[in-house]
């Protein structure tokens, strides 16, 4: 018996039993024993279903997640969105839930045809999303991206934007351009957002990113050059801060923190962390 989330191909809706997620734009739905439910009994209340998706097995049992048109209220239930169970939940049940977050997306997102915008229908057994006219097939994507953590000695860059919580500095990110590769991407993110150069890249390590549907790459770099002037409209403000006398930091799951703590770590002669997957 294995423990934990397992994903796997779309599992076959014709099924019978199981467990379901429910899910709305305002997130998950939650009571006092989590948020899986049992999925034939999700299937007999009354909801405004838009879709139902096969996702896996959570400790060896099948798991649906049913999307809604719009949130519906249930007796000794509650809504709560994914950034809430990052914070709170255990691995296993929000490596579950980030999974379905993105699955989510994709079939909202993929209801019409990008080409001719006729209505699409799912391929059975496959994460696809077909057009019965055009054939044009949508398959469920991630957005590559990379995540670097500048170094100058004892001292990291770090930055904030206009959308963190109040207080919290974090390293630098952008989305990776068509024809581009992720170090380029490191190299001209930095130099767009603070204005520095960048030397001997390093790659660190991977992590899904479900808001909504990316792939960070990770990256520590170190300064070769240049003064921080923050871009205009996305960096609030960026410093370098001595490693012993950091801000407030992103949520320890994040790869965020575990670039920092992990240069950190090695800073100081300390255990190394490990990125959570």
């Amino acid at each position: 018996m294995s423990t934990g989330w397992q994903t796997t191909p779309p599992l076959d809706n014709a099924q019978a039993g199981g467990w379901a997620l429910l899910h709305c734009a305002q997130g998950f739905l939650a009571d006092g024993n989590g948020v899986l439910f049992p999925r034939e009994w999700l299937k007999r209340q009354d909801l405004p279903l838009q879709g139902e998706q096969g996702l896996g097995y959570f400790n060896d049992e099948a798991v649906w997640l049913l999307q809604l048109q719009q949130p519906v209220e249930l007796p000794g239930c509650h809504w709560q969105g994914l950034r809430q169970f990052m914070l709170q939940a255990d691995q296993a049940t929000f490596r579950m839930l980030a999974f379905a977050e993105q699955v989510a997306t994709w079939a909202v997102q993929h209801r019409f045809c990008g080409r001719c915008g006729a209505p699409t229908r799912q391929v059975p057994g496959e994460r696809c999303m077909r057009c019965p006219d055009c054939g044009l097939d949508s398959y469920a994507r991630i957005s590559p991206s990379m995540i670097v953590l500048v170094s100058r000695g004892d001292e990291i860059l770090l930055a904030r934007s206009p959308r963190f919580v109040p207080g919290v500095y974090s390293t630098l990110a952008g989305f990776v351009e068509p024809g581009e590769s992720a170090e380029e991407c490191v190299v001209r993110e930095v130099r767009e957002e603070v204005g520095i150069e960048v030397r001997n890249l390093q790659y660190l390590g991977s992590q899904g990113w479900p808001f909504p549907h990316s792939l960070m790459l990770g990256f520590h770099a170190e300064y070769a050059g240049g003064e921080i002037v923050p871009q205009a409209d996305e960096i609030e403000d960026a410093q370098w801060f001595h490693i012993e006398q950091l801000p407030p930091l992103p949520m320890s799951r994040s790869i965020a923190r575990y670039l920092i703590d992990l240069y950190v770590a090695r800073r100081l002669g300390q255990p190394e962390p490990q990125l959570a997957h």
